[in-house]
């Protein structure tokens, strides 16, 4: 008898059904985690004001360097906890569970720690002016004060999914955006506390859910659980799970050090509300990468698995399927982009001069938006069939090889436009290496069927 979703059916059940089965759950905790940025920033605009956007955009590369470390604990760990579950070592994978607690809980100190002693330097670093330091001091403060529940918190949904619980990580994402979504608007319009307000929201709907996963993880009825001597820390768990998540840690360092970039370009193109703007664009732009990148996590198991089977017309379904669904989905992010814009920005701000410059940057961001979910599928392709190398290499490519040069090169040329203009230049350039990279892999998984 075959279960439905054992490794045995995805090797012989219909592709699209199984890609659905497991993309769902994944585009659904996507998608929510997304808005939970999206809502913080509309709230913060409405209730706050344009400036404030602006300082929230200036902590965005603190929040990535947060998600940096996150990655090199949460990947890592995960992937080892299902390596030792598809063993049948519960011994060990007991041990991840507790050591993810442990690292989760010193690297969150640490982080907090130094953040909070340098906070006004660094932000001054990343672009904050004046006008925009208070609003970005007041949001980082509180995050890091309450950065280890954070770490805590994203920590242990990776663990959630690692042994078996998709759904239940997934919920847990999705209340994490419920409490938010109530708990902004009363303390930023009804108690008057502003982006702190915002950022309090954020820490108490995410400590929440963890007192959740915690209870969870501390029941003994379930074989995977929290004991004594898991807290204690294994060399070779530690070392094993860090090596893992380096390729994700360097990927999220990289996108902090662009960010920067990109902030300290705008501010000096087109000062504190061009910082704003890019902000809003981000985050709407994300919205939709979230939505593939769910997609892309549904057509991991099932391409790996059909790639070590030797099932390569059944890979080459699965993959054509994923980059069909995330061009649509991308296609209907441009299509907004390039037809509402207005609608878009005025959702966020009602300060007129930062729609305006919301507005055209948004346009040119997403001007080759339809062909970005080709090259994020592709990305994630390599990476499922065991080839990290080349997708570490094209995620690295286009903001290394590309996105920076270009940030040096056009801002001097077209001002704050060529900023905006150095992402679809990116993306296109990308785009062109992921076609090249897909092409040559077809070629040796063709001459294997023929071999």
């Amino acid at each position: 008898m075959l279960y439905k979703g054992s490794p045995v059916t995805l090797g012989t059940g219909s592709v699209w059904k199984l890609l659905l089965q497991y993309a769902i759950p994944s585009v659904i905790a996507m998608t929510a985690s997304s808005l939970y940025n999206i809502i913080d920033s509309i709230f913060i605009g409405q209730g706050v004001g344009a400036l404030a956007i602006s300082g929230l955009a200036i902590t965005f590369p603190l929040m990535n360097i947060a998600a940096a470390f996150g990655s090199l604990v949460g990947v890592g760990a995960s992937t080892l906890m299902s390596l030792r579950l598809g063993q049948k070592d519960y011994e060990s994978a007991n041990n991840i569970l507790g050591n993810v607690f442990v690292l989760n809980g010193i690297l969150g100190t640490i982080y907090s720690v130094v953040v909070i002693i340098f906070l006004d330097p660094i932000l001054g670093f990343f672009g904050a002016s004046s006008d925009t330091l208070p609003y970005a001091h007041d949001f980082m403060m509180i995050l890091s004060l309450g950065n280890i529940i954070t770490h805590m918190y994203f920590g242990l949904n990776a663990m959630l999914r690692a042994t078996g619980n998709p759904v239940k990580s997934m919920s847990a994402t999705i209340y994490t955006v419920i409490i938010n979504i109530v708990l902004a608007p009363l303390f930023i319009f009804v108690f008057g506390w502003g982006i702190k307000g915002a950022a309090l929201a954020t820490i108490l709907a995410q400590a929440s859910m963890l007192v959740w996963q915690i209870s969870i993880f501390t029941n003994r009825k379930n074989f995977i659980h929290l004991h004594k001597r898991s807290f204690r820390l294994k060399r070779k768990i530690v070392m094993d799970s860090i090596s893992i998540g380096m390729a994700p840690f360097l990927m999220h360092a990289v996108a902090s050090i662009v960010v920067i970039i990109i902030n300290q370009s705008l501010v000096r193109h087109g000062g504190d509300l061009a910082v704003g703007a890019y902000g809003i664009i981000n985050r709407v732009a994300f919205l939709f990468g979230m939505v593939v990148m769910g997609l892309n996590q549904g057509m991991q198991p099932i391409a790996g698995y059909n790639y070590g089977a030797k099932k390569y017309d059944r890979v080459n379904r699965v993959l054509k399927l994923t980059i069909f669904l995330a061009t649509g989905v991308l296609s209907t992010g441009f299509l907004i982009g390039e037809l509402f814009p207005y609608a878009v920005a005025s959702a966020f701000t009602r300060d007129r001069e930062l729609i305006e410059i919301i507005v055209p940057g948004l346009r040119i961001v997403m001007l080759v938006f339809p062909i970005v979910g080709f090259q994020m599928v592709t990305s994630n392709f390599f990476q499922s069939i065991g080839l990290a190398g080349k997708a570490i290499f094209m995620s690295l490519s286009r903001q290394v090889l590309f996105l920076l040069p270009a940030l040096f090169i056009l801002p001097p040329l077209f001002g704050v436009k060529g900023v905006w203009l150095s992402i679809p230049v990116s993306d296109t350039l990308s785009s062109l290496v992921a076609a090249y990279l897909l092409f040559t892999q077809y070629r040796k998984m063709k001459f294997n069927n023929e071999h």
